[in-house]
């Protein structure tokens, strides 16, 4: 077996889109609207292979985030210099890029325009 993707259900395509691509660095990779049932899917990775799949449920604005999902984490080679990007793009950094407690791997939280939360992990 191999890991495809995650999808996150977003509340404004076009602005998700924007943040995951100029801010966060990811490529487009496909666009599928779905007209008989009023949906939108959106593929993006990083070249990997991994993607993330953005749905957009035309006139749905928002969605609860529940209490089971955590995070989708990225590897980055420079969490420090990575969140100085993120800021620069206008993107939120709400947990500072330094040691996880009790470990040593640098760490960094970013929210996303629909308040999901992306770890950055330092990885070479």
């Amino acid at each position: 077996m191999k890991f495809l993707h995650t999808m996150i259900r977003v509340g404004d395509l076009d602005r998700s889109v924007d943040f995951y691509t100029n801010v966060m660095g990811m490529q487009l990779v496909k666009t599928a609207p779905n007209e008989a049932y009023k949906y939108t899917n959106v593929f993006l990775t990083f070249g990997d292979g991994v993607e993330l799949e953005l749905t957009y449920n035309w006139g749905v604005s928002e969605y609860e985030h529940g209490t089971a999902f955590g995070h989708i984490a990225f590897g980055v080679p420079d969490v420090y210099a990575m969140c100085e990007n993120i800021k620069q793009k206008g993107g939120n950094v709400t947990r500072p890029a330094g040691p996880v407690k009790g470990g040593t791997t640098v760490i960094a939280f970013v929210t996303d325009p629909d308040g999901y939360q992306i770890e950055l992990v330092q990885h070479s």
